[in-house]
């Protein structure tokens, strides 16, 4: 089974090459998705040995989602699994986000920082879970951490799923057409790490409305 990571990556040189160095051991195979970088990343991901795929724009999380899953398929991934490139997830988690995925009992695996006790910056836990709830309300998603960054994918699942959306709405999307097309789902407990780096890069007010509005008018459209 070939295991690959899917990370994008928007102006991440300070700390990319650390997480990759991490990440390597635990992989079969890294594709760095470089969304329109104006620094260093496409190169400190190379030096790492990551293959890396470059946006000449930056097109968002869903765009960047998109070329790294296509590409992690046409480099013959088994399995494949989104991470961060900012640090906030534990590479040591994989083992346990793919283990649904190899024992057939999911074919996506969503990593919930909400299924175990852990400090978390405060936006985040009020944050997390309105957008839950807005999920559950318009398309009727049951989550406990519907922006989770980490999720694992099957071959099938990832061969299935059309992310057509190009901001950080693709996670909702993920879960949505997941369901649409009855692919079997599971939630996997995670831990986030926290840093000041981290928590820079994350979801602030203005973005997060700016999200939601995007993810009532994809509701209205559909």
């Amino acid at each position: 089974m070939k295991i690959a990571a899917v990370m994008p990556a928007f102006n991440e040189e300070k700390v990319i090459g650390q997480v990759l160095l991490k990440l390597k051991s635990h992989v079969d195979q890294i594709i760095v998705v470089d969304d329109g970088s104006r620094d260093r990343t496409s190169q400190i991901a190379k030096d790492h040995g990551a293959i890396v795929y470059r946006h000449p724009i930056n097109r968002g999380l869903g765009g960047a989602l998109g070329t790294g899953i296509k590409a992690a398929l046409l480099n013959g991934a088994d399995v494949i699994i989104t991470v961060d490139a900012d640090g906030q997830h534990d590479p040591e988690e994989i083992s346990a986000m793919i283990k649904p995925i190899l024992d057939g009992q999911a074919d996506v695996a969503i990593g919930s920082r909400f299924l175990i006790k852990q400090s978390m910056p405060l936006f985040r836990r009020t944050g997390i879970p309105f957008f839950n709830l807005v999920a559950f309300i318009l398309f009727g998603i049951r989550s406990t951490d519907s922006l989770s960054g980490m999720r694992a994918f099957s071959k099938k699942a990832a061969q299935s799923l059309k992310i057509r959306a190009s901001g950080m709405e693709a996670s909702l999307e993920i879960l949505k057409e997941s369901r649409a097309l009855g692919l079997k789902m599971k939630e996997v407990p995670i831990k986030a790490i926290y840093t000041e780096y981290s928590t820079s890069k994350g979801l602030k007010f203005l973005p997060g409305l700016k999200f939601l509005i995007k993810v009532f008018a994809s509701k209205l459209i559909n």
